[in-house]
C-alpha cells in the first residue's frame, strides 16, 4: 500500500520538477534585484517631488498587485480542479500557489487550500524537502466542514523551512485508505529567501493594514496571501479585505476560487 502512494508521490514530482541550482539562484537573487530597483525608482521619484509613503501606496491602489520574480525552468502547481463523475458528486481542490515557485521571509509560513464544499475524507497534508529521503511533515488531519480557503499552519506542527531551499507541498484527499491510488492531490512549491532591506524598512513604519501590499510588490507570494488572509480572520465582515484575497488569485489563475471569494 506505501509503496503504490510513494509511486504517486513520485510521478507527481515528475510532473513537478524542482529547478536546477543555477535556476534557484536566479529565482532567489531576483527578490534582491527586484528589491535594488524598487529603491533606484524611489529615489527617481524623490527627485521629481513624488511622494512614496505607504499611505500614499494604499490610496492609490485597490488591491495588492503581485509581481511574480523572474524565473527560469517554469514550475509550479499540480493536480486540483474539478473532481466527480456527477454534479453531485463533484468538487473543486486546489492549493493556493502560483504557477511557479513562491517565496517567503517566514520559516514558518501558513499554507492555503481550497476546496468548494464540505469533505467526509480527512486530508493528508505532505511536505518534502528537495533530496530528502523523507517528508519534511506527513500529517493527516479531518476534512473541512463547510467548503472555502482552508489554511495549515506549519507553526502548529513545530516544522521550520531552511532558507533557500525549495519545498513541493501537497493536499491529498484520501478517498479510500485501502486504496491510494484514488487519491486525489494538490501542490505547489515554496522557497524561504532572505528579506530584502527595503521591505524590512518599509515595514517598520507602514500601518499593518499595507503589509499584503509591500509583500506583493515585493514578489512574496505566501506571506502576501497570508497577510490578507490574518485581516480576514480579525475582520470576517469586511468585504474590502475579502476582495483584495480575491484578486490576488485571480493574479495567479485561480479564478475560481477568487470568484468564491467575491461571493462572500
Amino acid at each position: 500500500m506505501n509503496s503504490l502512494k510513494t509511486i504517486i508521490i513520485v510521478g507527481l514530482i515528475v510532473a513537478l520538477p524542482f529547478l536546477g541550482g543555477a535556476s534557484d539562484e536566479r529565482e532567489t537573487k531576483s527578490v534582491k534585484g527586484a528589491a535594488g530597483q524598487s529603491d533606484e525608482k524611489k529615489q527617481a521619484d524623490q527627485k521629481a517631488g513624488k511622494s512614496t509613503s505607504s499611505s500614499a501606496v494604499q490610496i492609490s491602489m485597490d488591491k495588492p498587485v503581485y509581481k511574480p520574480p523572474l524565473r527560469g525552468s517554469p514550475a509550479g502547481r499540480v493536480g486540483g480542479g474539478t473532481r466527480g463523475m456527477t454534479e453531485r458528486e463533484s468538487f473543486s481542490l486546489q492549493v493556493l500557489a502560483p504557477d511557479h515557485i513562491g517565496y517567503t521571509v517566514h520559516d514558518q509560513p501558513s499554507l492555503y487550500w481550497y476546496v468548494s464544499k464540505a469533505i467526509p475524507h480527512p486530508i493528508e497534508l505532505t511536505v518534502i524537502e528537495r533530496n530528502a529521503v523523507d517528508p519534511l511533515i506527513e500529517k493527516v488531519v479531518k476534512g473541512p466542514e463547510r467548503g472555502g480557503i482552508q489554511a495549515i499552519r506549519l507553526a502548529d506542527y513545530g516544522v521550520h523551512l531552511r532558507r533557500n531551499v525549495t519545498y513541493k507541498w501537497f493536499v491529498t484527499l484520501v478517498t479510500d485508505p485501502n486504496h491510494r491510488s484514488k487519491d486525489i492531490m494538490a501542490g505547489g512549491i515554496i522557497t524561504l529567501v532572505e528579506p530584502p532591506p527595503s521591505l524590512l524598512a518599509k515595514l517598520k513604519v507602514a500601518d499593518s493594514n499595507n503589509a499584503p501590499y509591500m509583500y506583493a510588490e515585493e514578489g512574496l507570494w505566501y506571506d502576501a496571501l497570508e497577510a490578507i488572509s490574518r485581516m480576514i480572520d480579525a475582520s470576517s465582515t469586511n468585504a474590502g479585505f475579502r476582495k483584495q484575497r480575491a484578486s490576488l488569485l485571480e493574479q495567479v489563475g485561480l479564478s475560481d476560487v477568487a470568484q468564491f471569494e467575491n461571493r462572500q
